[in-house]
């Protein structure tokens, strides 16, 4: 089987209810994302949709388009954040239309992000809005819930009919060999063979050590335990901000230039672990969210993008087994400067890198 391109899709483009209490009414991703400001020469903010304009996806419309588009340069499916609170769904509306209108005919998957949401969008427990807590009877339902609306929609991805399901941050999950004992019982007594489970290699949780229960493992990216010299601010920079006359993004936020990264990544002697499945990340600045402590790639292009997909295709092609998924973070993470979607700046040419090199073509 070939090498299967799935993008991480982020469903925060439209109001909730819930947003509105904590945000301010009307808040959506698009909030943040428009109110971002360079903070030196050259830093690429706002990022600003092309496409698809600021969009709304209460229209199903939308996904329908985008599902065209990524389709158009080789992207096979999105995996959709799913948002399950003790029962209560967040962000749920664009999904649930999906599925109850067979539109767009595309296939998809679920992660669970199962953190805490907090005012500081990191998933800590300091300011938390809505707190994950974790029963053997919670984890029962939510199961059935997938299983009984989600994992029998015929574009819904599986393995040998085993409908494949992500979890965000397995370590926040207290026995969690048991619970995944529990979700694998309850879907064969729904007549499925099984479930195929996979997990974000996330805050140390790890393949091939802490794992042994799961079927797969997804290298998360970016991964901010790999080191890198920052971006120092220059002459001028230094002695503005020492004299107190204004203040340089260099000394409040992490700054990394995107081609290091790439390099870095590509360098380091990997064991290579059956079905664990790498990711690439076309871009990342979360600046839009944190005014401080944010994490910049600085200067990222399609080409060095391009590279390090290419690197991570070749090194699937190497690896043993029928079913292999590479995973791009993300369709439409705007307000993280993280988008195959196309924006004002560069357009198209992120896909169109995506396509040159899954068509095994120079870029």
């Amino acid at each position: 089987m070939s090498i299967r391109t799935i993008a991480l899709y982020l469903p925060q483009f439209h109001p909730t209810p819930e947003n509105d209490l904590w945000w301010g009414k009307g808040f959506t991703e698009w909030t943040n994302v428009t109110k971002a400001k360079p903070g030196f020469k050259d830093h690429y903010q706002p990022h600003l949709p092309a496409d698809f304009g600021f969009y709304d996806l209460r229209l199903n419309e939308i996904l329908e388009a985008q599902a065209q588009l990524a389709a158009r340069y080789g992207v096979e499916g999105f995996c959709f954040y799913h948002y399950w609170f003790n029962g209560k769904r967040l962000l749920s509306r664009p999904l649930d239309d999906m599925l109850r209108l067979k539109r767009p005919d595309f296939p998809f998957m679920y992660c669970w992000a199962n953190e805490n949401w907090s005012r500081k969008w990191d998933g800590r427990d300091d300011d938390i809005l809505i707190r994950q807590d974790y029963s053997f009877e919670d984890h029962t339902a939510h199961i059935r819930f997938l299983l009984n609306n989600v994992f029998s929609d015929k574009r819904y991805i599986k393995i040998d009919g085993k409908p494949f399901f992500l979890v965000y941050r397995p370590g926040n999950i207290p026995d969690l060999e048991l619970v995944i004992r529990i979700w694998r019982e309850e879907a064969t007594k729904h007549g499925f063979p099984g479930l195929y489970l996979g997990f974000m290699e996330t805050f140390g949780f790890k393949a091939n050590s802490e794992s042994p229960y799961f079927d797969c493992a997804i290298g998360f990216q970016p991964d901010f335990s790999v080191s890198l010299p920052t971006i120092k601010p220059d002459l001028v920079q230094k002695c503005l901000h020492h004299l107190g006359i204004s203040s340089s993004v260099h000394y409040s936020n992490y700054l990394f230039r995107y081609k290091d990264y790439v390099d870095k990544v590509i360098g380091r002697q990997k064991e290579r672990i059956p079905n664990q499945f790498p990711m690439v990340f076309p871009g990342w600045d979360n600046a839009a969210r944190r005014s401080k402590m944010a994490f910049i790639f600085h200067e990222a292009t399609p080409q060095n993008y391009a590279k390090w997909l290419q690197h991570e295709i070749d090194e699937l092609d190497s690896m043993e087994g029928s079913d292999k998924f590479l995973f791009i973070n993300a369709w439409n993470e705007w307000a993280e400067g993280c988008h195959l979607e196309p924006c004002q700046k560069w357009g198209h040419a992120f896909l169109e890198a995506t396509r040159q090199v899954l068509q095994k073509k120079s870029f």
